[in-house]
């Protein structure tokens, strides 16, 4: 007996409907980002195993996926380590190549490798699957889209007015109202841990932070003792811990905490600026808030970071993320190049249009019109209208069999086909059709003009 089928775990098979919606999130983003000026590139599904490993840490490391090198990779691994079984050493050995795991190490690449081909600065859209070798769960894959826009070789912060814009104008034009977009900087955050005394526990400072809506303020004052940071110190910032109101007045709270922090002061102007810039501007749907809990990417933000939360109810996480980064190309040699970007986070954003019953009936992209086969000569003249109806805009389909009636009616039904046309031997004497709306069992005669208006509206 034959083994049953399967997929590999965090990864997913897409119906007709479900690709449907998913061609109708990202043709609105790609619509969004190429308004605001972003030009498409796109870069391989995989790539040398040295330009993606060793720039996510050692938990991005382990959940890269390694491929095999063709032939018998065996005759070239490392013996010693193949001998004391470690995965670890013997992997470089047997492995050159390894799926991408995000776009912006890739895009990184790119802009180095490309440097003297590109006008700076550049602006580039990318939309493409990912893979990372994580615990799946609802919202989290193991093969997944992003679509991601950045900005390189300017440091100007009107990118990150238009990035907030941006976000906003996406959503606004999904039907997805009430979004947060919660934003932070890398400096603030910096400033925090020199107040405090303790700049060399940054990120022991920030991470234990960012867990404040999941474990509570004594939670995270616990983990920041844990990690050697004392309760004086901690005290120090209380105020963060209390810290509410609108963006504004969170900024002048902020002003008092951080009055004796340089680069503290530095990255609350920046927030500043961007905050009132977009007070004159305004957005469609969306709410900007300042979040000083949001820690993300610390690695290589260094300035603005971002996060965009779902509408209230919605259980779900981020569906959305980015910052502003100074050196990431400086990983591979390139460096003093500033850059900011966003990514967005398509299956997460379908879950949340598909629980709120967002997406347009029309988004399906059905077929408008099935023909019934009545016989060749029939068939043909059906064809001669469908060819018309396609020339017009207009999705038509033959059933491509002369089968029973009843059979080709609930062909359409199961299918959600709106109209059926039928067209006999009166009809063809006639030049006409007669079209039948599925919904309310209405049927009419009508020419081929009529029946692309009828069909089209």
């Amino acid at each position: 007996m034959a083994q049953k089928p399967s997929i590999p775990k965090g990864t997913r098979d897409f119906s007709p409907s479900e690709v449907a919606k998913r061609n109708f999130i990202m043709q609105t983003i790609r619509e969004q980002f190429e308004k605001f000026g972003f030009q498409p590139i796109e870069t391989p599904s995989f790539e040398n195993s040295e330009t993606l490993m060793g720039k996510y840490g050692d938990e991005g490391d382990r959940l890269i996926f390694k491929i095999l090198n063709s032939g018998d990779f065996l005759k070239k691994a490392n013996q010693e380590a193949f001998d004391q079984k470690d995965s670890l050493k013997i992997t470089s050995s047997i492995s050159e190549k390894a799926l991408r795991y995000d776009l912006t190490v890739p895009f990184a690449r790119y802009v180095v490798q490309h440097r003297n081909e590109l006008e700076f600065p550049f602006k580039r859209y990318q939309i493409q699957p990912v893979w990372r070798a994580d615990r799946p769960q609802k919202g989290r894959f193991r093969e997944f889209f992003q679509c991601d826009a950045d900005v390189v070789g300017s440091d100007s912060l009107w990118q990150e007015v238009e990035f907030v814009q941006l976000y906003d104008a996406v959503f606004s034009s999904l039907g997805l109202k009430g979004v947060t977009i919660k934003m932070n900087n890398r400096k603030v955050l910096s400033g925090f841990a020199e107040v405090i005394g303790e700049s060399d526990k940054l990120i022991d400072f920030t991470v234990a932070l960012d867990k404040l809506d999941k474990i509570g303020e004594d939670g995270v004052k616990k983990e920041m003792q844990e990690k050697g940071i004392s309760s004086e110190a901690i005290e120090k910032i209380q105020r963060v811990f209390d810290l509410h109101g609108s963006f504004s007045e969170k900024i002048e709270v902020l002003k008092d905490i951080l009055a004796t922090s340089e680069i503290g002061k530095k990255g609350i102007e920046e927030l500043e600026f961007i905050n009132n810039a977009l007070a004159e501007l305004g957005l469609y749907e969306a709410n900007l808030d300042l979040d000083v809990t949001l820690a993300r990417g610390l690695n290589y933000y260094t300035g603005a970071i971002f996060e965009v939360s779902a509408p209230k109810g919605v259980a779900m996480g981020s569906i959305g993320g980015g910052g502003r980064y100074d050196d990431l190309t400086g990983i591979f040699g390139m460096s003093g190049v500033s850059g900011v970007g966003i990514s967005f986070g398509l299956d997460r954003i379908y879950l949340v249009l598909e629980e709120l019953d967002l997406f347009p009936e029309t988004v399906a992209g059905n077929v408008r019109v099935l023909f019934i086969n009545f016989g060749n000569k029939e068939s043909l003249y059906c064809l001669k209208a469908i060819k018309a109806l396609r020339a017009a805009g207009i999705a038509a389909e033959l059933y491509p069999e002369e089968a029973k009636m009843k059979k080709q009616m609930n062909h359409a039904n199961k299918r959600e086909i709106p109209f059926v046309v039928l067209a006999g031997t009166k009809e063809i004497e006639d030049g006409q059709f007669t079209l039948k709306d599925m919904k309310s069992g209405e049927q009419s005669t009508v020419n081929l003009q009529e029946l692309k208006e009828k069909i089209g509206s």
